[in-house]
């Protein structure tokens, strides 16, 4: 036993606590789409009904593969790569939306050629954006207020890659810039600069909505929302299906694979997989989903604060906040707090290069943790030296 718990210090570090909820969201993801995914092998008629059991479970696991290869990355190496991932990224998105595979009326992907797999240009330039906003505001704490020196390349940055990604995701455009504006004010930028990246980012994500693949569904959903509240009958049939899931689940729930809207929900494995989970584990399955993910933002915060370096702590808090914001969506649109918005379940939803990015964000995360952890130990020794030496002397 002993000897055990040595092998798991050594190999897996940073905060175990964020490991442990990781590991248990990643195991209940795959008996959820499991049972979501049913509709799904008999409408497209599969023979082997854990196809999609196998694929999402080698998805899971790679996921946290690449979670722990990133973890044992010093996390001040982040700040050489994010630039550059930045800069790729604006091409990517460029090209995903005039040639990409549209799906949904959308360019979002492109299919890699070698290994004929789909990835969304914009989950690299959401990661790669929030670490590269963290090491240029670590870099420039002393001069924090310098429009030209500081500002300017942020407000920049923020509003080509926002707007760029609104043009075919609206939503996930919105959750960036929330983040950015986040991170910007955990990093000390004034209350009156946050007001002109406002006005940036809403003039980015307008150019976006008139320009783009999305405005008609997007504006639609808004106004199909606000319509809804005054009237029943104007509930979005996802929506509709999803009420009756919830309704339906009570307290304790069906049961895992008692699931009966899973097969006229839109999406039940995806988008909507919340439902489910309150229709299969009830109130109490929802809520205690819903605590693991404040308990991931709590722990991710608690790292900003014992963090020594300004980088380390706005890395932290923008990772953590961008996936648990989005947790947070996707959760309100499954019990009628918000419009309709086609973002993922973080760690639970079906997916497939969008987890290894959020296991490479959480890998970053613990790789903060992990370094903070290491520099303590090593002060705490030298002050041991340090106090054995002069004792002596």
């Amino acid at each position: 036993m002993n000897q055990l718990k040595a092998w798991i210090d050594e190999h897996f570090k940073g905060d175990p606590i964020i490991w442990a909820i990781v590991i248990l969201l990643s195991m209940f993801s795959i008996l959820v789409v499991y049972s979501a995914t049913g509709t799904l092998v008999y409408k497209e008629e599969v023979v082997n009904t854990e196809q999609y059991l196998f694929k999402h479970s080698k998805l899971v696991f790679a996921s946290l593969v690449v979670m722990w290869l990133a973890h044992k990355i010093p996390y001040r190496k982040y700040a050489l790569y994010a630039r550059l991932f930045m800069y790729l990224s604006i091409p990517l998105l460029v090209v995903t939306y005039l040639f990409g595979s549209n799906i949904n009326e959308a360019n979002r992907w492109l299919v890699i050629p070698v290994i004929n797999q789909a990835f969304q240009p914009s989950d690299l330039a959401k990661l790669s954006l929030i670490a590269a906003l963290a090491a240029m505001l670590a870099k420039r704490q002393n001069n924090i207020t310098d429009i030209a020196g500081t500002l300017l390349p942020i407000f920049i940055s923020i509003g080509v890659i926002t707007a760029l990604i609104g043009m075919a995701n609206m939503s996930t455009a919105i959750l960036l810039l929330i983040t950015c504006l986040l991170i910007m004010f955990i990093g000390r930028v004034p209350v009156q600069h946050l007001a002109l990246v406002v006005m940036v980012g809403i003039l980015g994500l307008s150019v976006a909505i008139l320009t783009g693949q999305r405005k008609d569904t997007f504006l639609s959903r808004i106004e199909t929302f606000m319509d809804s509240k005054d009237d029943d009958s104007k509930v979005p049939f996802q929506a509709e299906q999803s009420y009756i899931a919830i309704a339906t689940g009570g307290i304790t729930g069906k049961g895992p694979g008692n699931s009966e809207q899973r097969n006229t929900l839109p999406h039940p494995y995806s988008d909507f997989i919340y439902a489910i989970i309150l229709e299969e584990y009830g109130m109490v399955g929802g809520v205690s989903v819903l605590f693991l993910y404040l308990a991931l933002l709590y722990r991710g915060m608690r790292i900003v604060a014992n963090s020594n370096k300004a980088f380390g702590g706005l890395l932290s808090a923008g990772l953590s906040f961008a996936l648990v914001i989005q947790a947070l969506v996707n959760m309100a649109v499954a019990v009628g707090l918000g419009p309709i918005t086609g973002l993922p379940l973080p760690l639970l939803s079906m997916g497939g290069t969008s987890l290894i990015f959020t296991g490479t964000a959480l890998g970053i995360i613990l790789s903060v943790s992990r370094g903070d952890h290491q520099e303590e130990v090593l002060a705490a020794s030298e002050g041991t030296k340090k106090g054995n030496q002069l004792r002596t002397a």
